[in-house]
């Protein structure tokens, strides 16, 4: 969940990031080509404050000379030259008919192209430049057009034109673009960190909640969860959760207080059945097969309550787990049942190395491991193999007893180790279907595991799985 969460949030908050950055950056380059538009104005108005007495053409032989008017358009040149020297920005007074009053550099002509000309009749009809053509970075040949009007008695007599280079304008956005750039990435940064920490915070109740659910299917019934963080959909789940596992834990409580009871009460008139039965063959005929067989099903009764019992005892009995050396404990019980396996011609041996610890009950490893080798025993014919090895795999040992019975299909592969259920063709094979299953709730009270498998060409293998690291 958190894979598809996180990269949700990711994807808004930059959207919203680039929703904010992208407009900031285009106002910075505005306000850029702003300050130098409105510089470029207030020197242009400058030098028409210059131009403004000088209103004779040097040209004309009409005009009436005087050294003043020649010192003004000295002053006016000079001023025109230092301002292109200085800055580098062209910039020349024109009158109306375009002929140049003065200019820096000499030849600069009236602006023709469309910003420049539609600057230069905007200013004879007496208004200033006030918003160009946007210059972008990348407009690497793009200038700034700027006109303002030179008055005289209220009319206009000649224009201020400067044409500057952008440059600088365009570095300085560069600049601006750079710094908003590394704003985001960092507001990114915080934001991802963010998205990491709201996650947890949203998805912390849930696996907590997965955590327990798996305890409880694993039969650790005392998993519960706190329902004090998260969200208050996830607190009231939580609460929700709590409840069902106190019913579920109360009716498997039950449940197991009933096994334990039926069977308990059960045994005291099944043993006082049985000796009615053993008073009642006394008085029949030696070898009568009614009574042999009334015996028989007797004893397969009191088995079936005692494994009952034993099934229940299992499931509600908590795990003594401790580092138990798992080698050890199994080259034991081989030797346990070497005498049996010899006496059926059963070849029981064991492989695998001499030291491997786990965490496990060594009493409920004991009786997992004497139940799957007598089972395997039990349907494995004379001169065929059961093989025991033990063996570290990784945070686990693995026990294994092979064995070269008959083995059993699919179908019968997935209902192994269920309550009373037997194979079909072992029906004559003593037996009460419980041992495995007597087995598996032993094992997964110490978070042990059982599995069946194949022994190809023909048998059975089944796998005990301890972890080796502590709860």
């Amino acid at each position: 969940m958190r894979t598809r969460l996180l990269p949700l949030l990711i994807v808004l908050m930059a959207g919203v990031l680039l929703a904010l950055g992208i407009p900031l950056g285009v106002i910075t380059a505005r306000v850029e080509q702003q300050r130098v538009v409105v510089d470029r104005i207030d020197d242009a108005a400058r030098f028409a404050s210059l131009a403004q007495f000088v209103t004779a053409r040097p040209e004309s032989d009409t005009a009436v000379k005087s050294p003043d008017a020649d010192e003004r358009r000295n002053t006016l040149r000079s001023e025109l030259a230092r301002y292109h020297d200085l800055y580098g920005i062209r910039a020349g007074v024109f009158y109306r008919d375009h002929t140049p009053m003065a200019a820096a550099p000499g030849d600069l002509p009236v602006p023709r192209d469309r910003e420049g000309a539609q600057a230069f009749r905007e200013a004879l009809a007496g208004r200033r430049s006030h918003d160009p053509r946007q210059i972008w970075p990348w407009d690497r040949d793009g200038r700034i057009p700027v006109a303002s009007p030179v008055i005289r008695d209220g009319d206009v007599v000649a224009v201020v034109v400067t044409d500057s280079p952008t440059a600088q304008m365009r570095s300085h956005i560069v600049d601006g673009w750079l710094t908003i750039a590394a704003g985001v990435c960092a507001a990114m940064l915080l934001a991802v960190a963010a998205a990491f920490r709201l996650t947890g915070w949203v998805l912390r109740p849930v696996r907590v909640l997965d955590a327990a659910s798996h305890d409880i299917a694993t039969g650790r019934m005392k998993s519960r969860v706190a329902a004090t963080a998260g969200p208050p959909e996830l607190r009231r789940l939580a609460r929700s959760f709590n409840e069902m596992a106190d019913n579920v834990e109360d009716v498997l409580e039950q449940q197991r207080a009933f096994v334990a009871d039926a069977s308990h009460q059960l045994r005291n008139p099944l043993s006082a059945l049985l000796l009615r039965i053993e008073l009642l063959a006394l008085e029949l005929p030696e070898g009568n097969e009614e009574i042999a067989s009334v015996r028989t099903e007797g004893k397969r009764l009191a088995h079936v309550l005692d494994d009952l019992l034993d099934l229940a005892l299992a499931e509600h009995t908590p795990a003594d787990l401790q580092l138990t050396d798992v080698a050890a404990l199994t080259v034991e019980r081989v030797g346990s049942w070497r005498p049996l396996a010899d006496d059926k011609g059963v070849r029981l041996t064991y492989e695998g190395h001499s030291a491997v610890t786990g965490w496990a009950d060594p009493v409920a490893l004991s009786s997992a491991l004497d139940a799957v080798v007598d089972n395997a025993l039990k349907f494995t014919p004379p001169g065929e193999p059961v093989t025991v090895a033990v063996a570290a795999d990784g945070e686990s040992v693995r026990v294994t007893v092979a064995d070269r019975g008959p083995g059993l299909t699919d179908d019968e592969l997935a209902r192994v180790g269920d309550r009373f259920w037997r194979s079909g063709r072992h029906q004559n094979v003593s037996g009460s279907g419980l041992g495995l299953s007597i087995t598996r709730a032993l094992l997964a009270a110490g978070g042990a595991t059982l599995a069946f498998a194949p022994h190809p060409p023909h048998g059975l293998r089944v796998t005990v799985t301890v972890p080796r690291n502590a709860p």
